[in-house]
């Protein structure tokens, strides 16, 4: 192994960050550090993600920024964020030639394509001589950590939050004091990195929610059903691509008895556990009776409710929102879930589809959650008759039309359009579809 820029000095560690965009409290970074050994932190924008995504993507302009402003923390301690673009299978071969590299540190990832996308880092680095260890950092809890008493996952979340809670020690919640080992970080002159624009994207105009979540945790509970009030603390965004860490949030949450927003952190935990457990349900039904069901899938209403123009003010003001801010209240993405997969009879999966294409948040696990729990096929106890009526929730949660009014302001106008389906008419087709398609 010559031909190292390293070569002379020994070799190093390369701490990989991915969704753990931040230097406090990461534990593969303190892992990292604490080895001595001189450690280089890495990005790489991975050409297998990026390409499916639009030029204008919001998502890859926050990533953007976000380590922008690593690189120049990194700077002022005389370090610096190594950026790679293109496909992690091609960049790391590159990496070795350039760098003698000890071992590679990384948090773990959950999803399908990220696990199949290190378990090939990890066997080709073992052929080149490199280690590879992960490590756990985006959840407190995580694959079997928590399990019933048969050692088999849970599968309702109610039981498995009980347990979450009984075993949430202070071992659990403690930081990880990175700062005590910034020493470690590897001397070296300012790296370049590739442009937006080099790599195919525009910035983003949109504004990005910044980390004031404090403030709203002692209302949270009373408040956060109701979108015209914004109560909800924005806080996905930075949880997706770990600008915060997860146990940061959940020392908050209990500092300020902000039980229901605790919850919320475990449900996130409770999906990631789902499909780490059941991969196929990121595709697939998770109660797979369920893939029985013949849906509709009309274009026309799909295109309807993706622009907002269903005629339902909640479900278009939530659509709206969504599409001009990368957001949407959480009690109305219930709301437009269960209409577009019980009203319109369209396949939760055209949904699921669309808000990953559209949320600041997306994140595969609770995104799919979501849609399978409003399409009444995923892990949950409720029974599949539950469809959500749209001025009942509307009457409940925007009473004075303050939400709706400000997405649809022609709402109550001639120009606002008519239903595209009566609900009456969509309510009992979708009972007998599901019906007929679980007793078959």
């Amino acid at each position: 192994m010559t031909d190292k820029k390293t070569e002379g000095k020994g070799p190093i560690n390369i701490c990989w960050l991915r969704r753990d965009l931040r230097l406090e409290d990461n534990a593969a970074l303190y892992r990292a550090l604490k080895t001595g050994k001189k450690t280089l932190l890495l990005f790489i924008f991975d050409k297998n993600i990026l390409d499916k995504l639009e030029k204008d993507d919001p998502r890859v302009t926050f990533i953007y920024q976000t380590i922008e402003d690593i690189k120049s923390a990194l700077q002022k301690n005389k370090s610096d964020l190594l950026v790679k673009y293109g496909k992690p299978e091609q960049v790391w071969p590159s990496i070795l030639k350039e760098y003698q590299v000890n071992t590679v540190f990384a948090n773990g990832d959950y999803e399908p394509y990220a696990k199949e996308r290190d378990d090939g880092l990890a066997e080709y680095l073992s052929t080149e001589g490199v280690q590879f260890k992960s490590f756990k950092d985006q959840v407190v809890f995580e694959k079997d950590e928590i399990l019933k008493s048969d050692q088999t996952p849970y599968t309702v979340f109610t039981p498995y939050y009980k347990q979450w809670q009984a075993k949430l020690n202070d071992f659990y919640k403690k930081p990880y004091p990175t700062k005590k080992y910034f020493k470690n970080f590897l001397e070296t002159k300012p790296l370049e990195m590739p442009g937006l624009k080099d790599m195919g994207f525009e910035k983003s105009k949109l504004a990005f929610p910044k980390l004031n979540y404090k403030s709203k945790l002692a209302d949270y509970g009373k408040k956060r059903d109701f979108p015209a009030d914004d109560a909800t603390t924005h806080i996905s965004l930075h949880l997706r691509f770990g600008t915060v860490s997860i146990r940061q949030l959940v020392n908050d949450a209990i500092d300020a008895k902000a039980s229901v927003w605790l919850s919320e952190l475990a449900w996130r935990e409770f999906y990631m556990m789902i499909l780490w457990h059941f991969p196929y349900s990121a595709f697939h039904s998770f109660k797979k009776r369920y893939d029985n069901i013949k849906w509709i899938n009309d274009e026309k209403h799909f295109k309807a409710w993706c622009e907002g123009k269903t005629g339902y003010p909640i479900v278009d003001a939530g659509m709206r929102q969504l599409n001009e801010t990368g957001f949407m209240h959480n009690r109305v993405r219930m709301v437009v879930a269960s209409f577009l997969t019980k009203h319109l009879l369209t396949d939760w999966r055209w949904g699921e589809q669309y808000f990953a294409e559209k949320l600041l948040d997306y994140e595969m696990a609770s995104n799919v959650g979501g849609w399978q729990w409003a399409a009444g096929s995923g892990n949950d106890a409720a029974p599949y008759f539950r469809v959500f009526n749209p001025a009942l929730q509307t009457k409940k949660f925007d009473p004075n039309l303050k939400y709706i009014k400000k997405w649809v302001p022609e709402v109550e106008t001639e120009n606002y359009p008519p239903p595209i389906i009566e609900h009456k008419f969509a309510r009992e087709r979708a009972l007998k579809e599901y019906k007929s398609a679980l007793n078959t």
